[in-house]
C-alpha cells in the first residue's frame, strides 16, 4: 500500500524530469556545439572554444539576406492577423449573431486542417494569380491560414473584457470606435501580444509554405536557408549549423520578451477592473 502511494506521488515527478532531459540534451549540443572549434554530432566539452562558427554564420551575405526576408514576412504577417483578428472578434464577442455558434465552429475546423493538403491548389492559384515567387503572396497565404486560429483566440480575450466598461463610455459621449480604441484595445493588449508572439513565431518557424511558393534563392527565407549546412556526401557543418540555430532562436524570444511587459500590465490592469 505504501509502496503504491510512493510510486503514486513520484511518477509524475519522473515524467516530468525524463521530458526535460528530452529538451535540455539537444538544447546542450546546440550551445556546446556553437562554441566549439571541432564539433561532432554527440555531446561534448568543447577542448577549443571559439566564436568562429557565429562570426561565419553573421558575416554571411546570404544568412543576412534570408534573416531580413524572414523578419519582414513575419512581421508583416503579425500585424496583418492581429488587425484583422481583433476586427473580426469583436462583432464575435459583442453581438448575438444569427450563425454564430456555426461560424465560430467553421473558425475551428479550420484550424484543424492540414496546411500539406493545400498546397496543391494553392500552388496552381498562385502561378494562375501570378503570386508565385512574390513574398506579398507568401504573406497574405499564412496571414490567411493563421486567422482563423488567431480569431478563435481573440474572441476569448474579448469576451473577458467586460461590456459595461464600452457601455460607460458610449453614455459619457464616446463613439464605439472610441470606445474600442480607449477602453477595449488597453485591456486586449495580452491578448493582442499573445496572437502576435503565435503568428510571428509560426511565420518564423515556417519551412514548408517558402519553400514551395518562393523560387528564388534571394528570396527564401531563414527557415530555408538551413539547408546549405548539410553539405554533399552526408558532411555536415555541424559548428555553423549549431551556431544558426542559436541565432535563429533569437527573434522569438526577444519578441517575447519585449511584449512580456505589457502583456503583465494588461493582465494587471484587467484584474483592477474585474475587481
Amino acid at each position: 500500500m505504501n509502496r503504491s502511494k510512493f510510486i503514486d506521488k513520484q511518477l509524475p515527478y519522473l515524467v516530468l524530469v525524463v521530458i526535460a532531459v528530452l529538451f535540455v540534451v539537444p538544447l546542450l549540443w546546440v550551445i556546446l556545439a556553437s562554441l566549439d572549434a571541432n564539433p561532432l554530432q554527440s555531446i561534448k566539452i568543447p577542448q577549443e572554444w571559439t566564436l568562429d562558427n557565429y562570426i561565419e554564420v553573421l558575416t554571411s551575405a546570404k544568412n543576412q539576406l534570408a534573416f531580413a526576408n524572414g523578419l519582414v514576412i513575419s512581421l508583416a504577417q503579425a500585424v496583418l492577423v492581429v488587425i484583422l483578428a481583433a476586427l473580426a472578434a469583436y462583432p464575435l464577442s459583442r453581438y448575438e449573431l444569427k450563425h454564430k455558434r456555426m461560424f465560430m465552429f467553421t473558425i475551428l475546423f479550420m484550424t484543424s486542417l492540414p496546411i500539406t493538403a493545400l498546397m496543391v491548389p494553392v500552388y496552381h492559384l498562385f502561378l494562375n494569380l501570378r503570386l508565385y515567387d512574390n513574398r506579398v503572396g507568401v504573406i497574405l497565404f499564412q496571414s490567411a491560414s493563421s486567422l482563423p486560429y488567431a480569431i478563435w483566440m481573440m474572441k476569448n480575450f474579448m469576451d473577458s473584457v467586460p461590456t459595461e466598461l464600452e457601455e460607460a463610455a458610449w453614455v459619457d459621449g464616446a463613439t464605439i470606435w472610441q470606445g474600442i480604441r480607449r477602453v477595449v484595445t488597453p485591456l486586449m493588449v495580452p491578448g493582442l501580444c499573445m496572437v502576435g508572439v503565435y503568428t510571428f513565431s509560426g511565420s518564423w518557424g515556417n519551412f514548408f509554405v517558402p519553400y514551395i511558393l518562393l523560387g528564388s534563392a534571394s528570396k527564401f527565407t531563414a527557415s530555408i536557408t538551413l539547408y546549405q549546412f548539410f553539405g554533399a556526401y552526408g558532411q555536415i557543418a555541424y559548428g555553423q549549423l549549431a551556431a544558426y540555430s542559436v541565432l535563429y532562436t533569437a527573434p522569438s524570444v526577444i519578441l517575447y520578451t519585449i511584449t512580456q511587459k505589457f502583456m503583465s500590465k494588461g493582465f494587471s490592469m484587467q484584474g483592477a477592473t474585474k475587481g
